[in-house]
């Protein structure tokens, strides 16, 4: 067990970025989301980016959407706080099996919500069709107390279809990005 001691750095550390596999997708998905970001500024005539908050966008979007947003908010604080807490106790459970909903709720709305790819499916909903298969597989590992597995799975997942998706609604053009930057003067 750990102890409540733990510094942040070592409570970070569970989220195995020392792992090679792991750091080496974050690295792959940061590159790609910065070479796409500046392809999209560099065609539209490098305007100037600047912070603005501005939810009108959201508040303007279809249900799906804004259950889609909700959802993947959720998800992101709830594993947040699985990833910096203590594992294999009730409040671990409680947590996980919210986490579990709300990622169920990320990946099964995002089947409503297309756009990037005209009116059809694009490669990031792979990503949540992997999230619905996924989910009760890790579930299942931690039933049967194969922990690796477990642990394996939803750190993955988090990793995957939290950090690395999530990563790749904020590029420029894509709501996301509006609702924080804007582009000109």
């Amino acid at each position: 067990m750990h102890s409540p001691e733990l510094s942040l750095r070592s409570r970070l550390w569970r989220i195995r970025l020392d792992r090679p596999s792991n750091r080496i997708v974050i690295g792959v998905a940061l590159l790609i989301y910065l070479v796409i970001s500046w392809m999209i500024l560099k065609a539209n005539g490098n305007p100037p980016v600047r912070f603005h908050l501005d939810a009108s966008r959201l508040v303007d979007a279809s249900m799906a959407i804004k259950v889609h947003v909700a959802g993947a908010l959720s998800a992101f604080v709830i594993g947040t706080m699985l990833m910096l807490g203590v594992k294999g106790r009730g409040l671990h459970k409680t947590l996980g099996y919210s986490w579990v909903g709300a990622m169920m709720v990320t990946a099964l709305s995002s089947f409503f919500v297309v756009g990037l790819n005209g009116n059809h499916f694009s490669w990031i909903h792979g990503i949540s069709a992997w999230t619905v298969i996924g989910l009760p597989m890790g579930i299942t590992a931690a039933r049967r107390k194969n922990i690796a597995s477990h642990r394996k799975q939803m750190t993955g997942m988090f990793v995957g279809a939290m950090l690395v998706a999530g990563l790749f609604t904020f590029l420029p053009g894509r709501m996301m990005w509006s609702i924080f930057f804007t582009n000109g003067a």
